[in-house]
């Protein structure tokens, strides 16, 4: 590890930072309602948008009818996708001449996009044409991205509401986060990558030859606005099979570090949406270092392992940091850094390759996804599925203490528990079962580049992966098969929606309720105790699976082993 690269760290960790009170100000004036200096320009859209679509911002919805609203939704978009991709060789904006994804295939991607996974069984340039990423995939960007904001303020309410029955509007959430935040801050986003170099054509593929006289096709097209909404929503994405590791699609430090900073901004500014929303930005501030805390950690982990490198490499006496599968543009440093930013929020997107990754370097990110993805998270489901930690949290230390299991005023009940394990527990249902049923299946196995306890991992990685909505992998994997496709299809749906539905359900309960004030046996909930029950609840869930895997791998290396 170097100054230099501990520099870099801190300069984006004080970026982001500097972000969270004006962008989550900002966020809370657009959910509240209030009026905003692009409200003279948008204000007469959005309420177009609501005739147009027969509801009002005066509208108020159960939490029932919000759930059905949002699944409605969310299947009509999957389906959309889905055929778009099916009849992709009979479409416009096509010019070089993509066939009809195959149907497993079309199934993974439209599930990976629709839940904000990203998950890419693909190369995009060889795969999609011009018209699926953009109407496709990039539209699904949005409305996956807003979908998740959207649940986020809805339980944020469910907290913070005095009293009553109806926790907003999915249709409103929805359309203020796509109008008010999303769209404008990517317009500004593709224009400054246009400006560095990344491609924003429709024009066809180029056609080039080389110093040693071959010709070379080389792919462009609408990428810059696609990988604007990709980090800016979490989603993950490439337009380019080698993702941000690409140079159109991440040319330099100065992108590099656009793009690291979109992925962090507004899952971190929600913090203070909460804090703003319950009117005690404390509580705010106190999630967002439980989530810094954990982040940092991770980041010193990684950085430590990378830049250590491989000890069976020194054996042959060549010293050195892990240089095997980064840009040299980028280095040590922010390769770490950019693998744990984009684990710890369900983004995906890498700019190195996770696979290549010393065995601890690489545990750190399968960490970040098998503990939910709570530090910071995806836009949105990175906030509500910490506050399930939370609810967990409050009850575990009223019974220790003997104090009122309560939470802003509201009392946490069976309900909310049960709700909340489920929640919890969906993930490694999802991840480690696949797992377990893969490596020991002959399909599952014939897909592993590598035997051992690294082939553990790449499985492992995946189903983690899809089930976090992440989208990230361990290249070594062969995920386009008929059993990747369809398994890690239901992985990546489990993971949303049956942490979505429970989180819903606790908000419609918590609303109903009174808000009490706090008293002498209220447990306060602005303290440390967050972070210790996501350590203890994460790692007794997730920990068989991780000490059979990257741990072996590395106790391996370090005695000479190879598999």
């Amino acid at each position: 590890m170097t100054f230099n690269g501990w520099i870099q760290i801190l300069v984006y960790c004080g970026i982001v930072f500097l972000l969270v009170k004006p962008l989550g100000g900002y966020m809370y004036r657009v959910f509240s309602g209030d009026r905003t200096f692009l409200s003279p320009i948008l204000g007469p859209v959005e309420r177009r948008l609501y005739r147009i679509s027969g509801t009002s911002e005066r509208e108020e919805q159960h939490w029932t009818t919000y759930a059905a609203a949002l699944l409605f939704f969310n299947l009509a978009g999957f389906l959309v996708l889905y055929v778009l991709q099916r009849l992709q060789g009979s479409l416009p904006l096509n010019p070089a001449g993509m066939t009809a994804v195959e149907p497993g295939l079309a199934f993974n991607t439209a599930a990976s996009f629709m839940t904000n996974t990203n998950w890419q069984n693909y190369g995009g340039e060889s795969t999609m044409s011009y018209l699926v990423q953009m109407a496709g995939l990039t539209v699904q960007n949005f409305l996956s991205a807003a979908t998740g904001i959207a649940i986020a303020i809805a339980l944020i309410r469910g907290f913070t509401k005095a009293s009553g029955k109806s926790i907003g509007n999915f249709w409103v959430d929805m359309t203020r986060c796509t109008l008010y935040l999303l769209l404008p801050l990517c317009i500004v986003l593709t224009l400054v990558y246009v400006y560095l170099g990344i491609p924003q054509t429709l024009s066809a593929y180029l056609d080039a030859t080389t110093l040693e006289g071959a010709r070379q096709t080389i792919a462009v097209g609408p990428a810059a606005s696609q990988i604007a909404i990709k980090m800016l929503g979490t989603n993950g994405g490439g337009f380019f099979n080698a993702n941000a590791a690409h140079p159109f699609e991440n040319p330099d430090a100065i992108s590099n570090l656009i793009q690291m900073v979109s992925i962090f901004a507004i899952g971190a500014a929600l913090t203070n949406v909460f804090g703003r929303m319950n009117g005690n930005q404390r509580q705010g501030w106190a999630i967002l270092t439980a989530m810094g805390l954990l982040f940092i950690a991770g980041v010193t982990v990684c950085y430590w392992a990378e830049a250590s490198g491989n000890p069976l490499v020194h054996a042959l006496g060549i010293d050195g940091g892990n240089m095997e599968g980064k840009e040299t543009r980028f280095g040590i440093a922010l390769s770490a850094l950019f693998a744990v930013i984009t684990t710890a929020a369900s983004c995906g997107a890498v700019n190195a390759m996770h696979d290549s990754f010393t065995a601890l370097g690489g545990m750190i990110p399968i960490i970040n996804m098998q503990l939910g993805e709570v530090i910071v998270g995806g836009v949105g489901a990175g906030l509500y599925g910490i506050l399930m930690y939370i609810v967990i949290a409050v009850f575990v230390a009223g019974l220790m203490v003997g104090r009122t299991p309560e939470y802003l005023g509201k009392k946490i009940e069976a309900k909310e528990i049960k709700m909340a394990m489920l929640a919890i527990l969906c993930l490694p249902l999802a991840m480690l079962i696949f797992t377990a049923i893969a490596v020991v299946l002959p399909t599952g196995v014939a897909s592993m580049a590598n035997a051992g306890p690294h082939g553990f991992s790449e499985v492992l990685y995946a189903y983690t992966s899809a089930a976090a909505n992440n989208g990230s992998a361990f290249g070594g994997l062969t995920g386009n098969t008929t059993w990747y496709n369809v398994t890690l299809g239901i992985g990546m749906l489990m993971g949303r929606f049956l942490v979505i539905i429970p989180a819903l359900a606790i908000a419609g309960s918590l609303v109903a309720k009174k808000t009490v004030p706090a008293s002498a046996g209220t447990f306060p909930t602005d303290g440390p105790l967050l972070v210790g029950v996501i350590l203890i609840v994460g790692g007794l869930t997730f920990f068989p699976a991780l000490a059979v895997g990257p741990i072996v791998e590395h106790l391996a290396g370090i005695h000479g082993q190879t598999f």
